[in-house]
């Protein structure tokens, strides 16, 4: 594919990131959109209900384009975004962290695949360590194992010697770093809100998956993340979603069949599992927060709200 997009026809695409407590962070992703070398572009701050009012701040950077917005409380990764998308006014939505930071040509790269197969739904660069610059992070998912109801990242914490150059089609984007064509937000919708955190950008894209658009993974986009290679012990917190959203995620994208298999897994192999584990550990906040996700699914419906 063309590494660049027709400049004489350059659509506007939204940018949309969100700021919750980190508008220090947010503002070094900010300065990075003034080194864009695409200009057809506004960004879309959200401020997901920060204890801190982050408009001072945010406004002394002057910022091009700038559009914030101020949640008076956290809707989390998926409300978040769907708030930013609802007031994007692109024909393409740059959905990115905001403890990244872009390169200068990112946009063209990110655009240049829509141009050439029409039926390419989501676009997503290859995604690098910040701390880590050579140490890639994502160049496309591998497909949900729907045994274990998880995947992994192509090239994930492996030295990036060119491995991952080879763009094409992946079987997840990623939330870090994914732009999205209007037709498909208009289509599909946006993110299921039910999920808050975690598993929100698989589920979005199995759907997109389904509606018969490509995810696309450009090995000549990059990014950086400032994400630590070495994520840390789970919080109780995330301990909560991961279990929930997981088993949230199979309801919704799985067969009866297949989805009888992962129950079955999960009921004799994970949870007993998990269970032992946090108990011999002592971490009895985490076994709430797993037993607390696991057990929300008998009482929530997998549908509503989409």
């Amino acid at each position: 594919m063309n590494n660049t997009v027709d400049k004489q026809a350059a659509p506007l695409v939204s940018i949309i990131a969100l700021n919750y407590n980190q508008t220090t962070v947010t503002c070094e992703f900010l300065e990075t959109t003034k080194q864009l070398t695409y200009r057809n572009f506004e960004t879309i701050v959200v401020d997901n209900g920060s204890s801190i009012d982050p408009s001072a701040q945010i406004a002394a950077g002057n910022y091009p384009n700038l559009n914030l917005i101020l949640s008076p409380v956290n809707l989390g990764f998926t409300g978040g975004n769907n708030l930013g998308m609802q007031h994007a006014s692109g024909d393409f939505v740059f959905i990115v962290n905001n403890d990244t930071e872009m390169t200068p040509d990112l946009i063209e790269r990110l655009l240049a695949p829509f141009a050439e197969d029409p039926s390419i739904g989501v676009v997503c660069p290859k995604i690098r360590f910040y701390h880590h610059p050579n140490v890639i992070q994502y160049a496309g998912f591998h497909p949900m194992n729907l045994l274990t109801g998880r995947t992994w990242a192509v090239g994930s914490k492996e030295e990036d010697n060119g491995q991952h150059n080879t763009s094409g089609p992946t079987h997840c984007a990623h939330g870090a770093a994914m732009m999205v064509k209007r037709e498909v937000i208009d289509k599909v919708g946006r993110f299921a809100d039910k999920f808050f955190i975690y598993y929100e950008e698989s589920d979005w894209s199995a759907r997109i998956l389904r509606a018969g658009y490509k995810i696309y993974y450009t090995a000549q986009g990059l990014i950086y993340h400032k994400e630590s290679i070495t994520m840390g012990k789970e919080s109780p917190l995330k301990v909560y979603f991961h279990t929930r959203n997981r088993i949230l995620y199979m309801r919704r994208n799985t067969n009866k069949q297949q989805l009888a298999v992962f129950l079955l897994f999960f009921s004799f192999l994970t949870f007993p599992k998990a269970v032992a584990s946090y108990t011999l550990k002592g971490q009895f906040k985490h076994l709430k927060s797993f037993l607390k996700g696991t057990f929300w699914n008998f009482t929530n419906s997998s549908y509503s709200p989409v």
